[in-house]
């Protein structure tokens, strides 16, 4: 059993409540566009990090950071992006990849729209936990975490709280 902490497009701030949110957390996942190394620094404070750059991350992240991070955990197969799109309309330069490597879950960041949904065309859980920064269309600050007990997914909870 995991407990799984998820957030994405930080820009450059750490919330001050992640550390409380994500303490229990045995894994975090960060979808990208934290455009600052430091973000990496303070989860990793908290727990083993897994993140991907995104598309507003310089060298400084890049050099840390792949684009895509392909990983089991439990009894799931993760693909973990910035850029993905959303179920119905996902960007092109992924979908096939997505379709090779049959994750169970995927996780993108990108639009600062917090959205979990089964995608049952495809066979995986989508997920985009929005985002953790203060700068950007969003008028919340959203991320979750979650328990992974095999293949269950269970405990599914948000951060939210008004910009």
């Amino acid at each position: 059993m995991k407990k799984i902490g998820i957030l994405s497009d930080t820009h450059g701030f750490t919330h001050p409540s992640l550390f409380e949110f994500f303490k229990e957390c045995d894994e975090i996942w960060h979808a990208g566009d934290m455009m600052n190394p430091d973000i990496l620094t303070d989860l990793e404070a908290i727990t083993q990090v897994r993140a991907v750059y995104g598309n507003c991350d310089g060298w400084d992240v890049r050099s840390q950071c792949k684009e895509i991070e392909i990983f089991e955990i439990e009894k799931h197969k993760v693909f973990l992006k910035h850029i993905i799109g959303r179920p119905g309309k996902y960007d092109s330069s992924v979908i096939d990849l997505i379709r090779k490597e049959k994750p169970t879950i995927v996780v993108a960041g990108h639009s600062h729209i917090l959205q979990v949904k089964n995608d049952t065309d495809h066979g995986f859980l989508f997920i985009n936990p929005g985002a953790a920064g203060k700068y950007g269309i969003h008028n919340h600050i959203t991320f979750l975490r979650f328990t992974i007990n095999g293949a269950n997914l269970t405990q599914l909870e948000v951060f939210d709280q008004p910009k």
